[in-house]
């Protein structure tokens, strides 16, 4: 059922808005940026699709339906052939997003089907954790996808770096797109059930780049389009006339709406002088889906590759990658990377000291040209179902038993990419000693989390807080000055050298009255780099009802 306007002018209409501000109009100032680098310290746009499928847009081949504003930033910017997401299905895809762990290190491996939703943790640093420590403002809108839903616990957006937060908490609830309630930071607000969600993210995203504060920011775009239902605002619009079933003509349509909401945003970067200081990223969180009467064939959503959405085959966990920016040269990167190198990417870009044991490395390098190093394998990992690496050309998968068509022995696969990239020629019989020794790293590189502590923690001790910072990166920080700001400053407390995996631990009084805003802060060295940290005391986590995963 479609509540709200029923006419397909009124997404024909939104098409016609968008076209002339898209991202199609650069402007002389990105014209003339031709060093093919990227502005120290940029905003950061992070714009998730929900299953869109690798052939979806018309740069990675589409027919079916137009993405003109996608196919514009592919064609200025950087577009990557060969991009993998975190798994083929939302929740550890997500969790490999923002923590920089693929799903055999991560928190967060499996959706929750039918069963509670999974949760990060305080020990789970995030991109905007690691963002907003270094003077980032941040901002998670759209679909969270991590449970529970309520507020003030350690795996809410707002405990996992975002200053703001407006959007859905769970994953079941992120399925309606006419909700009753959105979550805005901690609180709900109540709907009537008849604004579309995704307009509504629009609205506050460009509000929030709209917003004048010091320093860059960070925005996580976290589009639920086109994930099943296939409910749009009106009708199909273009496509309503097509000889398609409805489920098919609102799946396109929802495309269309995801291809306009990004130009809208780049069209609010332009508006506000910030597009060439800003890097754009366009990602999805795994393959196409086929549910509710969507069928991938019908518009080869998966380009050239088998399966979709939550299996392991390439269709699942192959997907769109753009990369944006004014002053960056149009190129195409075919050397692999995976969802777990944005982490590592966005920290230097930042120019932050990144997390060490993190499974991603930056793909920065391969923004500018100036090339990034290549994973020796990567791995993805849905427990007791399936499980696949890839290795160079060569890649292995696993199905345990009696999962997909498996007997009671499980079932394994080897194909050679290069040949065979729609795996169709099973080499498993002929080659079992790759196979074997693909399979025996996959093993190894699958188990409990390998990261260490990072950045600042506080605590309130008495008539002190305490505050300690954790040298969680692969590098020596050297100078370091800890301190707090507040309504009285403390007198810092200065250190010469803290190495990696160590931390250190001042008590500072607690300001008069213990009242007003606490902030510690830690100045250091880190890679001939100065770096500045600044944490605040949450002094009480703020409370509202809790609401089932519905």
């Amino acid at each position: 059922m479609i509540n709200g306007p029923s006419r397909r002018a009124v997404l024909a209409g939104t098409l016609a808005s968008l076209a002339a501000p898209s991202a199609a109009a650069p402007s002389a100032a990105a014209a003339a940026a031709p060093d093919g680098d990227l502005p120290s310290r940029p905003n950061i746009v992070v714009i998730l699709a929900d299953d869109l499928g690798w052939g979806e847009i018309g740069s990675n081949g589409q027919r079916l339906i137009d993405t003109p504003n996608l196919d514009r930033m592919a064609a200025e910017g950087v577009r990557f052939t060969t991009a993998y997401s975190g798994a083929p299905l939302c929740a550890p895809s997500r969790c490999a997003l923002l923590t920089g762990l693929h799903a055999g290190h991560g928190t967060v491996r499996e959706n929750p089907e039918g069963g509670p939703q999974h949760s990060l943790t305080d020990a789970d640093l995030t991109f905007a954790e690691l963002l907003q420590l270094s003077g980032y403002r941040t901002a998670c809108i759209g679909k969270w996808g991590f449970g529970p839903e309520a507020s003030g616990q350690a795996s809410h957006p707002n405990m996992r770096g975002f200053d703001e937060f407006f959007g859905y908490i769970g994953h079941r609830h992120a399925h309606q797109y006419f909700p009753k309630y959105l979550w805005d930071n901690g609180a709900k607000v109540r709907l009537d059930g008849t604004s579309y969600a995704p307009h509504l993210f629009r609205k506050r995203a460009i509000e929030f780049i709209r917003q004048e504060g010091e320093g860059p920011f960070l925005l996580y775009f976290a589009s639920t389009l086109p994930h099943s239902p296939s409910v749009i605002a009106g009708d199909a619009g273009p496509y309503e006339d097509m000889p398609w079933t409805g489920p098919n003509r609102r799946h396109a349509a929802q495309v269309a709406r995801l291809d306009n909401d990004v130009a809208a945003l780049l069209h609010a970067l332009r508006g506000t002088g910030l597009a060439e200081r800003t890097l754009v990223l366009f990602t999805s969180d795994n393959g196409p889906h086929r549910e509710r009467g969507v069928t991938p064939e019908l518009f080869d959503s998966n380009g050239p590759f088998r399966a979709d959405k939550r299996d392991v085959y390439e269709g699942g966990i192959r997907v769109p990658l753009i990369a944006w920016s004014p002053g960056l040269r149009s190129r195409v990167v075919k050397q692999p990377v995976a969802a777990w190198d944005v982490l590592p990417t966005l920290a230097d870009v930042a120019g932050v000291p990144a997390p060490a044991h993190l499974d991603g490395h930056s793909f920065r390098g391969l923004l500018t040209g100036d090339g990034a190093p290549r994973h020796d394998h990567l791995v993805w990992n849905r427990p007791d179902k399936a499980q696949a690496i890839r290795r160079g050309r060569w890649k292995a998968i696993r199905f345990a038993p009696n999962i997909a068509g498996a007997g009671p022995e499980g079932r394994i696969e080897l194909y050679d990419l290069s040949t065979d990239p729609g795996e169709q020629r099973d080499l498993a019989a002929e080659r079992p000693d790759l196979a074997g020794e693909l399979l025996a790293t996959l093993d190894a590189s699958i188990g409990d989390d390998p990261r260490i502590a990072y950045g600042l923690k506080t605590e309130i001790t008495g008539d002190e807080i305490v505050v300690t910072l954790h040298n969680g990166s692969a590098v020596p920080w050297n100078e370091v000055r800890l301190g707090i700001d507040g309504p009285r400053r403390a007198r810092a407390h200065t250190v010469a050298r803290v190495d990696p995996g160590m931390a250190i631990s001042v008590g500072f009084p607690l300001p008069a009255a213990r009242r007003g805003r606490v902030v510690a802060r830690a100045d250091f060295e880190a890679g001939g780099r100065s770096q500045l940290f600044r944490k605040p005391h949450r002094r009480t986590a703020l409370t509202s009802d809790t609401v089932p995963d519905t």
